[in-house]
């Protein structure tokens, strides 16, 4: 799709709100798209397209460390984290191979350089040549931006 000139594209792969029996259910969605993501990643590197193709692998939000429900050896699962989530991007001017923000052994509270979501969200729309100050949509009358009211700001230590 990106050789023929879509400016984007987007792949959902479902199942990844494992709250229970992920010591199966994990794996095996890790085995669905591990080659595949590298894949895509080193195909669009070898064709010279991923200085200009921006590449994002996320989740809807972070999960816990701990166990939720009955722990089990067989069967348990993680909790939903809305302070901390994971992200991994590729190409489109981001700086390969480094780590932006930090979090306890518990992977509860943020120690090193926090992001917020609104500062993702604006950075992303900045490599692809959006400005998020100006791209607002109309509601109830009011003018809302998808980077929130309060001031967004494009996270520049991940870039190149």
């Amino acid at each position: 799709m990106v050789e023929r000139g879509e400016q984007m594209a987007q792949i959902f792969h479902r199942g990844w709100d494992q709250h229970f029996n992920i010591g199966n259910d994990l794996p095996n969605q890790c085995r669905d798209i591990d080659q595949a993501a590298y894949g895509l990643v080193q195909d669009l590197k070898q064709k010279g397209l991923l200085d200009e193709t921006l590449v994002i692998w996320d989740g809807e939000f972070g999960r816990t460390i701990y166990s939720q429900g009955k722990l089990t050896r067989d069967n348990y699962g993680r909790d939903h984290h809305p302070r901390c989530f994971s992200v991994w991007m590729a190409g489109g001017g981001i700086n390969p191979g480094m780590i932006c923000g930090k979090t306890d052994d518990f992977c509860y509270n943020i120690l090193e350089n926090p992001v917020h979501i609104n500062d993702l969200k604006a950075t992303i729309l900045n490599q692809v040549g959006i400005d998020h100050n100006r791209l607002s949509y109309k509601f109830q009358g009011l003018d809302f931006k998808l980077t929130g009211v309060d001031a967004a700001n494009i996270v520049e230590d991940i870039l190149l």
